[in-house]
């Protein structure tokens, strides 16, 4: 796909994302989304922001404040505008069509951060938003290629990739088959879809997930001890 038709695709995603996100009751907006740590309200903040980036002295300021850790700084802020009161149904739909980026950006991560992003917020909730094949496929493949911050190469290196309604395959291994919207969440670390897939692989692709799931709530836990015990320790008496 050419830019102008991957901006195309951006400004319909972010109206398809406005329409679903008018229907929600009030509740549904603090649900969690497929984003961990992440509510149905802080991803449509995201999307708002992503056409209207704060100025370069509030990012350095929100940088300093998530000591320079670009996904505690993109979650920060995204929740400051949430709850900031914002009608963000109408800002999604008023810069739908905007070309703007973050300078630390470009149109290609917007296709697949709008396209995923989108889904993100209408499993959860029971909705649906089509994603364009020609597009989704335009869209893992540039997450397939770019490394950070998916590593999605490293992910799911030993399995084969193989879309059922594109033209589109991807690494070696065990055969992992689904359509191409399920293969783009599934590279960007959305295990939702996994039920929704086939292949001699997918089994061994279902435990390799539940393993790393495993290990980083255990490393959680371990993290949260620790931190109760210092609590205790520093209010000793002793």
């Amino acid at each position: 796909m050419d830019r102008d038709a991957q901006w195309r695709v951006i400004e319909q995603q972010r109206r398809a994302v406005a329409d679903v996100l008018d229907d929600l009751a009030p509740h549904e907006w603090e649900l969690p989304s497929l984003c961990a740590g992440w509510r149905i309200r802080d991803v449509a903040a995201h999307i708002a922001l992503a056409p209207q980036p704060p100025g370069p002295v509030d990012m350095v300021r929100a940088g300093l404040r998530a000591r320079g850790r670009f996904h505690r700084l993109n979650h920060d802020v995204s929740v400051r505008y949430a709850d900031a009161g914002q009608d963000l149904v109408a800002e999604i739909r008023a810069h739908a069509a905007s070309r703007k980026l973050p300078v630390v950006t470009n149109y290609r991560n917007i296709l697949y951060d709008i396209m995923v992003h989108g889904q993100d917020i209408a499993i959860p909730t029971g909705r649906q938003i089509d994603l364009p094949i020609e597009a989704a496929a335009t869209a893992a493949t540039r997450v397939w290629t770019m490394g950070w911050p998916f590593w999605a190469k490293h992910r799911l290196t030993g399995f084969r990739l193989i879309a059922t309604d594109a033209d589109w395959v991807v690494g070696t291994g065990d055969e992992v088959r689904g359509r191409i919207a399920d293969l783009l969440l599934l590279t960007t670390g959305r295990s939702v879809v996994l039920p929704r897939l086939s292949g001699d692989g997918v089994g061994k692709l279902w435990m390799r997930l539940s393993y790393r799931n495993l290990v980083r709530g255990c490393a959680g836990r371990v993290d949260g001890a620790r931190h109760v015990m210092r609590r205790c320790a520093a209010d000793s008496p002793l």
